[in-house]
């Protein structure tokens, strides 16, 4: 473990709490951002007891104001910024003809905004540290469909929006890619699925076994999968990684 420090954002579940963890194996503090106090506290737990620093800040990124406490919080602890994990961001799983301008608006507000914000406020320490960041996207950015319309654009303007912060971090000394789950076993999947199930006839166990065929792969992904890559990608042997959109979801998007 090295004297660095990692911001880690949606660490209270899912992705964000196993990448948070596995982060705890090679950086010294983490930084633990999400509107869940009492789950974040329970990931700051698993990050002690790996023998890791954590700092939990119960904030909702959606707010222009949170960007900055986020960094200045992290700075007058740790005093350094050296990687920034943007993974949060649930946006609605809505038909494209039903969606509101409200709940457009809110899908970009997290997952693009505020991790937008956060890059930016952290720019001056990641330059300090020649450090990383990751945005979160998702492989629906390469194959949207009209249920999934929101998901897919945020995820396509996400992918986007990291090259053009990776464009300026080649001139600033920082790493920037864009890492693009595809079906994840989460908390939020599985409430998906549970909704999903009955309206088309079968139980949350046929979906779920169904599920995987359909998508032409053999298994969901699990969180600790994406956090390993995570991992990799902010290592020494990831580092000439820069602009790339990494797609990890076992073979689901069949294009090149």
């Amino acid at each position: 473990m090295t004297n660095k420090i990692a911001i880690v954002t949606g660490a209270s579940r899912g992705i964000g709490r196993a990448t948070a963890i596995r982060l705890a194996q090679d950086y010294s503090g983490l930084v633990l951002v999400a509107r869940s106090g009492d789950l974040l506290k329970e990931t700051a737990t698993e990050i002690r007891a790996a023998g890791a620093e954590a700092l939990e800040l119960d904030l909702d990124l959606r707010e222009p104001a949170a960007a900055k406490a986020v960094v200045s919080r992290t700075l007058e602890k740790f005093g350094r910024i050296d990687a920034v994990v943007n993974i949060a961001g649930a946006v609605p799983q809505i038909d494209v003809l039903e969606m509101t301008d409200e709940q457009w608006d809110d899908g970009f507000a997290l997952k693009l905004h505020g991790a937008r914000r956060l890059a930016i406020q952290a720019w001056d320490a990641l330059k300090a540290s020649n450090g990383s960041v990751i945005f979160t996207s998702g492989n629906s950015a390469e194959v949207p469909k009209s249920g999934f319309a929101a998901v897919a654009t945020v995820n396509a303007a996400i992918v986007a929006m990291a090259k053009a912060f990776a464009d300026r971090g080649i001139t600033d000394g920082i790493q920037v890619n864009s890492v693009l789950p595809g079906p994840v076993m989460t908390g939020r999947r599985r409430s998906y699925m549970e909704k999903y199930a009955p309206a088309h006839g079968m139980t949350l166990e046929e979906a779920l076994e169904k599920f995987p065929e359909q998508a032409g792969i053999t298994r969901y992904g699990k969180p600790e999968d994406i956090a390993e890559f995570m991992a990799f990608v902010l290592s020494p042997s990831g580092r000439w990684l820069v602009g790339s959109a990494l797609r990890m979801d076992g073979g689901e998007v069949k294009s090149v």
